[in-house]
């Protein structure tokens, strides 16, 4: 295995320069992660039932030393706080659990019991904490869960605190923002190979974890290997200002789709004058597009949103805390550092538009735009997770689209042939390479990894643009604040020399999977169908559903799996084929690899038609790669 470079000299001035510039002297970030904690896991490892290890938190105690030249300082100070792990006392009768995942989960205590916040990721990471909970504050049973929004490390544990029989026999409401269920598991699925994918750069999970290799998320550490387990909630809500009680605690809900996930919600406890933020005001600058995909946010509402917080509840609370990082206490100071996340978000949303209406593209509005000197003097503004670059990029394409309007960029190569193209055109290869050397030596780094990466394009064999891009790669990582880009970088040149790492994590689970509705399955099984493949073939089936009273119509024509729910009557043309079943035996034969032979076989399903005209489309389906290249050609 090839070892990774050391910092060069002109990442150590920058790093220098960090370090003279940036506010270390204030430790108020320090004190607050420290505030409140009762006790730590001893030690801080979670295993699964066959032992193997699905969260690690010891293995980040190098940063408890000095920062190294390969890491830059504010990073460093970022990962530092990530990995203060163990309970915590947020006010009294409210807990968190921090550093046993990527996101934290929060504990209110009840009448009878105790609530759960956002359940973590996995299962397993979700047990520890509840076990590390119930070792000091008592053995109290689950009497409520509450996911806040649609992101797996905010539902995935579930039932590592919960069982299915507690929420169906009412012991456990399971409360969710309305859309919870439909966008929790489309964007596992529909995408879900592809994220995933590009997830393994994002989090740096399969990089070594050392001042050269993995350091942190910026949100978190990183993110657990565990089960991901999914309820569905039992329980939406709806509307701003409605409020519920849950085992004598009340709560009052404030919804906010769009802004960091397209179904999210914050609440307020009254009781304890405590306002819970979901993922809406972390200690960081967030994501408005994620380096793994998904849809672009809107910072305009985020910050609407944010403004509707401080009026709602933040002039009425005590402390503000979040599904990730560390508690705000004290009014004036959690007002303040909510107005402050609402004007960062506002600041860049409404000064991207304003260079993009004077014929600005992304690209050119991310070099030059600054933030105001009382935004970005605060450090829970820096861009640790999302950045501004990357998010003015995404403003713009929000409003634009991919296509900046210039026509030399309407109908460019695609990369291999622009690559080869621009090799040839640059002299050659080896020409490149010398030129790019120099550019290397000289410390311009971007520039580098833009020519070196044609060569590797136009020739994926040739050995020295592989080494020459990979320790280019080093140095824009150790050089970056922001630590998603800094796994990036390093995955990429971790890659180019030991080759893929696949995907260290499942895109989808069983009980997410079992979540799925039937659109919802069609609508997976169309986007793996092989368009030209299908050109020329045609089927007709009904497919009717004994659990939910409904038959929906399937047609395959023109390349495209179209779907409907069947009118009734005879308006429409008999079908060659009606399969009768559950929702639940379909996505086990259609996604979850049961064989239709046997499902048949058992009764499972039943069929009335020509069962050949659908079978022989199997053919004609393709399995996502979650292995694809990324820094090579596919």
């Amino acid at each position: 295995m090839s070892t990774s470079t050391d910092p060069s000299q002109y990442i150590l001035d920058q790093q220098q320069r960090a370090s003279a510039e940036l506010p270390f002297a204030d430790t108020t970030d320090q004190q607050d992660a420290d505030r409140g904690f009762l006790a730590a896991l001893e030690p801080g490892v979670v295993q699964d039932a066959d032992g193997n290890v699905v969260w690690d938190n010891d293995s980040y105690a190098f940063l408890n030393g000095s920062c190294p030249a390969s890491v830059h300082p504010s990073l460093w100070r970022q990962s530092g706080l990530n990995i203060r792990q163990g309970l915590y006392e947020v006010t009294e009768g409210i807990y968190q659990i921090r550093g046993l995942d990527l996101s934290n989960m929060t504990l209110i205590e009840g009448t009878t019991g105790v609530i759960v916040i956002d359940p973590l990721i996995s299962a397993e990471t979700a047990a520890a904490g509840l076990d590390l909970y119930r070792a000091h504050r008592g053995d109290k049973p689950v009497t409520g869960l509450i996911y806040t929004h649609s992101h797996v490390d905010h539902f995935g544990g579930a039932l590592g605190v919960t069982t299915q029989e507690d929420v169906d026999a009412g012991r456990c409401p399971v409360i969710a923002p309305a859309g919870f269920l439909e966008h929790a598991v489309a964007e596992n699925v529909y995408a879900g190979t592809a994220m995933a994918r590009r997830a393994a750069y994002m989090y740096g999970a399969a990089l070594p974890r050392g001042p050269k290799g993995q350091v942190g998320a910026g949100l978190g550490q990183t993110t657990s290997t565990g089960t991901v387990t999914l309820i569905a909630p039992t329980l939406d809500i709806t509307a701003t200002g409605q409020q519920e009680t849950v085992d004598g605690v009340r709560i009052v809900f404030q919804i906010t789709p769009g802004t960091e996930a397209p179904s999210e919600m914050n609440f307020y406890f009254p009781d304890h004058r405590a306002l819970c933020m979901a993922e809406n005001a972390t200690h960081t600058l967030h994501n408005l597009l994620t380096l793994r995909g998904a849809l672009v946010r809107d910072p305009h509402v985020w910050s609407q949103y944010l403004t509707e917080s401080i009026n709602l509840f933040g002039y009425d609370s005590d402390v503000v805390f979040a599904s990730h990082h560390w508690p705000t206490w004290g009014t004036e100071r959690l007002v303040e550092y909510l107005a402050q996340q609402r004007d960062l978000y506002a600041y860049l949303h409404d000064q991207t538009l304003r260079k993009l209406n004077q014929g600005y593209v992304g690209s050119e509005i991310a070099e030059t735009i600054e933030l105001p000197p009382a935004i970005a003097g605060a450090w829970h503004t820096h861009g640790y997770y999302g950045s501004v670059s990357h998010n003015v990029k995404a403003i713009y394409q929000r409003y634009m689209g991919w296509f900046d309007g210039n026509p030399a960029h309407l109908w460019e190569h695609p990369p291999v042939e622009s690559a080869t193209r621009h090799v040839e055109f640059m002299g050659g290869a080896e020409d490149v390479l010398r030129k790019a050397r120099i550019a290397f030596d000289n410390g311009d780094y971007r520039w580098v990894a833009q020519v070196v990466n044609y060569v590797v394009f136009a020739d994926p064999t040739n050995q020295a643009a592989k080494t020459l891009l990979a320790s280019t790669y080093d140095q824009l990582g150790y050089g970056a604040e922001n630590a998603t880009w800094r796994n990036f970088f390093l995955m990429g040149a971790y890659e180019l020399r030991n080759g893929s790492v696949g995907t260290p994590t499942k895109a989808s689970s069983p009980t997410m999977m079992a979540a799925l509705t039937v659109e919802q399955v069609f609508d997976a099984l169309s986007l793996r169908l092989d368009g030209p493949k299908a050109w020329h073939e045609k089927a007709l089936s009904d497919w009717t559903f004994t659990d939910e009273n409904r038959t929906r119509r399937l047609e395959l024509r023109n390349g495209v799996l179209i779907h409907f729910d069947h009118p009734g009557g005879d308006k429409l043309p008999p079908a060659e084929v009606t399969f009768t079943l559950t929702r639940a035996t379909l996505i086990g034969v259609l996604l979850g690899g049961r064989d239709l032979g046997d499902a048949v076989r058992s009764g499972a399903i039943t069929i009335a038609g020509d069962a050949q005209s659908f079978v022989k489309l199997a053919g004609l389906f393709d399995q996502p790669d979650p292995g694809f290249a990324i820094v090579t050609p596919e």
